[in-house]
């Protein structure tokens, strides 16, 4: 994209009008608050703003400003509209806090997220040339039902909307999209001139843009990317903006290394990472702050959300939040890892576990049937089917440790707080109240020690060397969990 900023005249201004309530949505949200692929719809026309370097990019809020503030970038500058009295007035109260007399004003919807940094340059560069007062963005669109028809005569443009254009005016194929470029003075005498004389008493741009129009001239700058011009106003528009912007992502993830089995069932947010050589598979949706590194397979049908997964993991049928799954690690099917789990190096949670607040260390499994919760793992423990961790005594949380090579059997019960010992056993069908020492075998409810576990002295356990191997099919090798 050509750089406007060098050499330029005069600065650039960009107002992003954000202040509408969008009843349309049906929502007790402000339009402008909802999320297309992780991301406030009014953001992405905000970034579309960046490249231009403006002064100033003031942000017209109203309707939950509260909220609207909060999810704003920083580099914005919110302007309060207290009434919502039209897009005049709009324009009008981000005017207010501009000290400059001159320079151009580019103006732009909130709800039109699909906008580029490239039609916005564009806009400003015919703007310039034509050396005019005010330029409107249109589409030439197959169909215009329902939009403003857009008409330009000898300098003047004219936006006439669909329920009071003529049977000719009707036939106009140009549509105002709602975005303009304005010399600063012109737009602030034009306002000035605007009246409320309407059945709404509000204050209306394009009334503006005809006045200016006629006093120093005005002209077109026409869409050439017609998916641009699409606008939210309803849940219908959102679903279909959406749908162009996760296309969007998924073909750069993909040209850029990145292999996406079926795209048309995979959904990517905005802020995910994804290293190359990474398989994402069918019914798969990785959002917020995820990052994938190289060489992992995710799915299908894995559902991730802030969660790091280093190279080479795979993730199966399973949900992670804000978990961290290490190089080699496995997970699933049908794992759910929650906050603050950490999965070290080729390591693994298997089918139908759930890990909370714990670490796994190197090498060690959690293979099926398991609640692991408040626990840190050494490293080649195995946990047997069914083992868990009771953290909760109905008003506190307490921790288990478990120490390297540590081997518990079926349907064990680890209350806590309580320490497994290095190296030690316990039997299936236990219960531990109480801690384990190293190199102990122990069985029972509760559990009692009975004698040296089948490999005191030695941090692996027999059914350790086993562990780390694959199956025929290339997927970590199960165990019983029995000893």
């Amino acid at each position: 994209m050509p750089d406007l900023v060098e050499g330029r005249e005069a600065p650039i201004f960009a107002a992003v009008l954000a202040a509408g309530r969008g009843t349309r949505m049906r929502s007790n949200r402000a339009k402008v608050l909802h999320t297309l692929c992780g991301v406030p719809m009014v953001n992405y026309v905000i970034s579309a703003t960046r490249p231009l370097a403006p002064e100033k990019t003031l942000v017209v809020v109203g309707h939950q400003s509260e909220k609207v503030e909060a999810v704003l970038p920083k580099v914005t500058e919110p302007v309060l509209q207290r009434e919502q009295r039209g897009t005049g007035d709009a324009v009008k109260v981000a005017l207010d806090a501009i000290d400059e007399e001159e320079g151009t004003l580019l103006v732009v919807n909130g709800d039109g997220p699909l906008i580029s940094d490239r039609t916005l340059s564009g806009l400003i560069r015919r703007h310039r040339t034509a050396g005019v007062g005010a330029t409107l963005l249109v589409a030439d669109v197959p169909d215009p039902t329902g939009l403003g028809r857009v008409s330009e005569d000898a300098g003047v443009v004219r936006i006439v909307e669909d329920k009071d254009a003529s049977e000719e005016e009707k036939g106009i194929s140009l549509v105002n999209l709602g975005l303009y470029a304005f010399e600063l003075s012109e737009i602030r005498d034009a306002l000035e001139e605007t009246g409320t004389d309407n059945a709404g008493g509000e204050l209306y741009l394009t009334d503006a843009l005809e006045i200016i129009g006629r006093r120093s001239r005005a002209v077109t700058y026409v869409l050439e990317n017609p998916e641009e011009a699409t606008l939210v106003n309803d849940r219908a528009q959102l679903a279909k903006a959406e749908e162009i912007i996760s296309r969007q992502i998924l073909d750069s993830h993909m040209r850029n290394g990145v292999t996406v089995r079926d795209p048309n069932s995979t959904h990517i947010e905005a802020g995910v990472e994804i290293g190359r050589d990474t398989i994402v598979l069918p019914g798969s949706l990785l959002r917020g702050e995820t990052v994938v590194g190289a060489d992992c397979v995710i799915g299908p049908q894995s559902d991730i959300r802030d969660t790091v997964v280093e190279d080479g993991a795979a993730v199966e049928h399973s949900v992670s939040r804000g978990a961290r799954v290490g190089a080699g690690a496995w997970v699933g099917p049908y794992s759910y890892l929650r906050a603050g789990t950490v999965l070290a190096a080729e390591s693994k949670v298997g089918a139908y576990c759930e890990v909370k607040n714990t670490t796994v260390g190197p090498e060690s499994k959690v293979p099926h049937l398991s609640y692991v919760g408040d626990a840190e793992i050494g490293r080649d423990v195995n946990l047997g089917a069914g083992t868990i961790t009771a953290n909760y005594d109905g008003k506190n949380k307490s921790r288990t440790v478990i120490e390297d090579g540590v081997f518990t059997g079926v349907n064990t019960n680890l209350i806590a707080p309580i320490r497994v010992g290095r190296g030690a056993y316990l039997g299936a069908g236990s219960t531990a109240n109480k801690d384990i020492p190293p190199g102990k075998l122990a069985v029972g409810a509760p559990a009692r020690v009975i004698r040296d576990s089948p490999n005191s002295g030695n941090s692996q356990t027999p059914e350790s060397g086993r562990a780390k191997k694959n199956g025929p099919d290339g997927t970590p090798d199960e165990g019983s969990g029995e000893p």
